[in-house]
């Protein structure tokens, strides 16, 4: 399947880019191809200094070599030759009251044939608005929903576990959908599992530009500027200290810039910081736990 997923993984990245850049309206896309250094490479693309967003990033990569012993082994790979391609989606909005958000998707095959899909989308609100979390939440259902009923319940708990920040016993954001290694079986073909996966990247781009577009001309003032930017610092902290993917990239000699573009060009970090009470910042600290029904909200 490695050149079909290749193509659709491309066209969708054009794709991607074509509408956050209409929804944006104050700045385009600018791209570096780059060359990886066994075998393939990337086009990273960077959208920075918006209308709405002040920076992101929508890069596609399909890299072959061979990993190391120890790194192979800390990634669970079963060879250490690799095949990989997928698109991954970072986007830091300049107000406060639009939500971070990242998606991707991205497909493996191990040097002893084995080969699988993953990837998922999270949101990370500065301020929580529950109805936009919630009716995330019920999208991601209804995508999941149409390819097995296991998907939702399977892939957002998923999604708790991993978009969590140990040392801060906090979630990053609300949450969403995670996966891995969806690999074929007795019940589901690895064509499926790929027919899932481009439903939910073709999901991504029209709910976020609309969230785009309802939030952007919301008021806000410089206490939920410096609000952002400690929000951001823990966006940070989880792609350094916890992401996998940050980590992968990073073993496989990627392209340290386009590994990096998830990063928020502006952060934060306040020795204890402490919101105050009934204020809408702690009410933001007081949802970003495991386990909510936010389906039901």
């Amino acid at each position: 399947m490695k050149q079909e997923v290749e193509d659709w993984f491309k066209s969708f990245q054009d794709s991607l880019c074509g509408m956050l850049e209409i929804a944006d309206g104050g700045t385009t896309f600018r791209e570096d191809v780059w060359q990886h250094h066994e075998s393939g490479g990337g086009r990273s693309r960077v959208i920075e200094n918006g209308k709405v967003l002040e920076k992101g990033g929508v890069n596609f990569s399909v890299v072959a070599g061979s990993l190391p012993d120890k790194a192979a082994a800390a990634l669970l790979m079963p060879a250490n030759q690799f095949f990989a391609t997928g698109v991954s989606v970072v986007l830091h909005p300049q107000s406060p009251m639009v939500p971070i958000t990242h998606m991707n998707v991205r497909y493996f095959e191990a040097g002893n044939g084995m080969a699988w899909f993953g990837g998922g989308i999270d949101l990370t609100p500065i301020y929580i608005n529950v109805k936009q979390a919630a009716d995330f939440h019920r999208l991601l259902k209804s995508v999941c929903d149409k390819h097995h009923v296991s998907y939702y319940p399977e892939f957002k708990s998923w999604a708790d576990e991993y978009f969590y920040i140990p040392h801060r016993q906090e979630t990053r954001g609300v949450g969403g959908i995670f996966f891995d290694r969806l690999q074929a079986n007795a019940e589901i073909s690895l064509e499926q599992r790929f027919a899932f996966v481009k439903e939910v990247a073709s999901a991504f781009g029209p709910w976020y530009t609309a969230i785009m577009t309802e939030n952007r001309g919301l008021p806000y003032q410089q206490p939920q500027k410096e609000w952002q930017y400690l929000r951001r610092g823990r966006y940070a902290e989880f792609n350094l200290v916890n992401d996998r993917g940050t980590k992968f990239g990073l073993e496989t000699g990627g392209r340290t810039e386009s590994i990096l573009m998830s990063l928020p060009p502006q952060a934060a970090w306040v020795y204890n910081f402490k919101p105050e009470p009934n204020s809408a910042e702690e009410e933001t600290l007081n949802y970003l736990k495991k386990d909510i029904d936010w389906v039901n909200k």
